[in-house]
């Protein structure tokens, strides 16, 4: 234990949540199918504020859309960013759009984040966790991969190494739609 938590300098809200991040990065593969959104579902639409301007889900119909959920405290979601920066540069020509949604309450700490961990796709913010509440996301990184017709294709809840190949393989399959 750090001394920082041990001197109670993190707090128990953002301890524990740091916790559960880290347990879903260690056994993603058990968390599959987290997300309340099945498969076959349209996706819940949205529109949110971005870095560059508003980010409106309906503006990338006709693209496979990877959506990321994610938190600037999530051990995780640091490790999945240069893989979708990866993914975004080796698939956007094909047609993929990488979208990572934040959901910090405080916009300043999305920002040091994105300052340590730069993000080569869409970053859109949502404080109030609306969105999220629409994918009934349970745990970050949560992702839902959306397909060209706006309907669901596939969830996933948390990343590690293990992850990228399968899903690689689904925005493969995707793409292929």
């Amino acid at each position: 234990m750090s001394a920082r938590v041990r001197s109670g300098l993190l707090p128990r809200r953002q301890l524990l949540a740091c916790a559960f991040c880290l347990s879903l990065g260690l056994s993603a593969g058990a968390a599959q199918a987290a997300s309340a959104v099945a498969a076959g579902s349209p996706a819940p639409g949205f529109e949110l504020p971005g870095v560059d301007g508003a980010v409106k889900l309906e503006s990338y119909r006709g693209k496979l859309v990877y959506l990321d959920f994610w938190a600037s405290w999530c051990g995780p979601c640091k490790r999945s960013f240069p893989w979708m920066t990866a993914l975004q540069q080796q698939y956007g020509g094909a047609g993929l759009q990488v979208i990572a949604v934040n959901l910090d309450a405080k916009r300043e700490d999305a920002n040091v984040f994105l300052n340590n961990v730069p993000a080569g796709f869409t970053v859109a913010f949502d404080a109030a966790g609306a969105t999220a509440q629409k994918y009934g996301i349970k745990g970050m990184p949560s992702s839902a991969l959306i397909g060209r017709d706006g309907r669901v294709l596939f969830t996933h809840t948390g990343f590690n190494d293990a992850d990228k190949a399968a899903l690689e393989a689904q925005v493969q399959a995707g793409l292929k739609q």
